[in-house]
Formats: structure tokens, C-alpha cells, sequence
């Protein structure tokens, strides 16, 4: 009886060492897998915002081709020359501006708080880019992006990502064919800042008319077009009055 309360007594201090043993090395593994997917999310956004702005290893009409991850870092700090966060009238200069949570900062703002906007001032072949981050509803889920603009409110280009659209139907807002179509549009009706309409027969199925404030539609997929014609417009007249200060009349 004795001996088998011991043997008894000698299992659950074994159990118990396991359990700490195995707690300490998911804890740790816990720890160094969060650091590395910060590092993966940063320089998965420098990628994007670098994407939007033209920036790129793109070749002919074929796929999204990003930045390498081992050499975006670099590229980004040589493209992008300014990051600015924009709190009401207060602009401040800010070099970790691109990772600001957008989600959080739509939420503060509900709640009563300036909202920071970050926006990155690149310059490529001697022209200067103004990249805005936009995020917004799809069918399913979160979407999100940038879009850069000129002087001029022209679209120079464009980045969509979604969280869970349906493949083959709103998650095509990632393919390059579909972000292509907003180069060359402006954001502007006149003086309002109108955004770009993703339209279901706006009778330019090869998107040549640049002037009309929209984009032929997915097939399929019109509350996720819908979503990011309201991401778009939503987040343009977010920064409207900075743009005020910086567009050529």
C-alpha cells in the first residue's frame, strides 16, 4: 500500500514537471513565432505600399510580383522619403507611421479620439507620390489597400488585399488585371472628392475613360466592388483636407 502511494506521489510530481517543461517551450516558441510574424506584417505593408506606388518586379500582364522580402527594406527607405501622421491640423513626421493599426484608430475615433492618419511621400524617377492606406467592408470580412496619387489626384496605382472575399469571385480584387484599371483615374468630380466607383456596366470594359470616377465591376462580386468603392471614397475625403494643400489646381 505504502509503495504504491509512493509510486503514486512520484507520477504526479512527474506530471507536474512536464506540464512546466512543455508550458516553458510553448511559451517560448509562442514568443519567438509573434516576432517573427510582427516582422513578416512589416515588411509585408512596406511591400504593399511600395506595390501601390508602382514599385515592383511586374513583368508584362502576368501576376502581382512584390518587392523580395530581403530586399524591401532597403527599397522602402530608398522610395518612401517621408511618413507623416496627420491628427486634425497637427502633421508629424514619423518613420514608423506605416504601422499604425487602421482598425484601431477607426475605433478611437468612434469613441471620440483625433484619429492618426499615417500617409507616405514617395518619389520615383523624379515624380512624387502621395500613398494613402484605406481599409474598409467587404462581403465577408476586412479589405484594405493604398492607393497613390499625384499632385493632380490622379491614381498613379493601386493595392487591395481582403481577409476571407470568395475565391474566384471578391477575393480578385488582389489580381493585378483588376488593380491595373484605377492607374490614370482621378479621385475628383469637379471639387468633390468622389473616390472611384468599381461599376457593373459603366460601358468601358477596357477602362480607356479615365474621367468618369469609375472602374468596370468583378463578375460575381458586387457587395465586395461595392465594399471598396466605399473604402476608397471613405478614405479619400478622410485626408481631403491635406490633399487641399498639396493639389495642383
Amino acid at each position: 500500500m505504502a509503495m504504491n502511494t509512493e509510486k503514486n506521489s512520484y507520477t504526479v510530481i512527474f506530471a507536474a514537471v512536464m506540464v512546466v517543461i512543455v508550458g516553458t517551450i510553448l511559451a517560448f516558441l509562442s514568443s519567438s513565432l509573434s516576432g517573427k510574424i510582427d516582422e513578416n506584417k512589416r515588411l509585408e505593408k512596406q511591400q504593399n505600399i511600395l506595390y501601390a506606388m508602382g514599385v515592383n518586379e511586374n513583368e508584362g500582364e502576368g501576376s502581382v510580383s512584390f518587392v523580395p522580402t530581403e530586399k524591401v527594406a532597403g527599397e522602402f527607405s530608398k522610395y518612401i522619403k517621408e511618413q507623416l501622421i496627420i491628427e486634425g491640423d497637427k502633421i508629424t513626421k514619423d518613420d514608423q507611421a506605416y504601422l499604425i493599426d487602421l482598425k484601431k484608430q477607426a475605433t478611437a475615433a468612434k469613441n471620440g479620439e483625433v484619429r492618426k492618419l499615417p500617409l507616405f511621400i514617395g518619389d520615383k524617377d523624379g515624380k512624387t507620390f502621395y500613398i494613402i492606406p484605406m481599409r474598409g467592408k467587404g462581403l465577408w470580412d476586412a479589405i484594405w489597400g493604398f492607393v497613390a496619387l499625384d499632385d493632380q489626384m490622379v491614381v498613379q496605382g493601386v493595392y487591395f488585399d481582403h481577409a476571407g472575399e470568395t475565391p474566384g469571385l471578391g477575393a480578385n480584387i488582389k489580381q493585378r488585371y483588376f488593380m491595373d484599371d484605377f492607374a490614370g483615374e482621378t479621385i475628383l468630380d469637379g471639387t468633390k472628392y468622389a473616390g472611384i466607383a468599381v461599376a457593373k456596366g459603366n460601358n468601358d470594359p477596357l477602362n480607356e475613360i479615365k474621367d468618369d470616377n469609375e472602374v468596370d465591376a468583378l463578375a460575381g462580386a458586387t457587395i465586395t466592388g461595392n465594399g471598396v468603392s466605399a473604402m476608397i471614397s471613405e478614405s479619400v475625403n478622410l485626408y481631403k483636407d491635406y490633399l487641399e494643400t498639396i493639389r495642383v489646381k
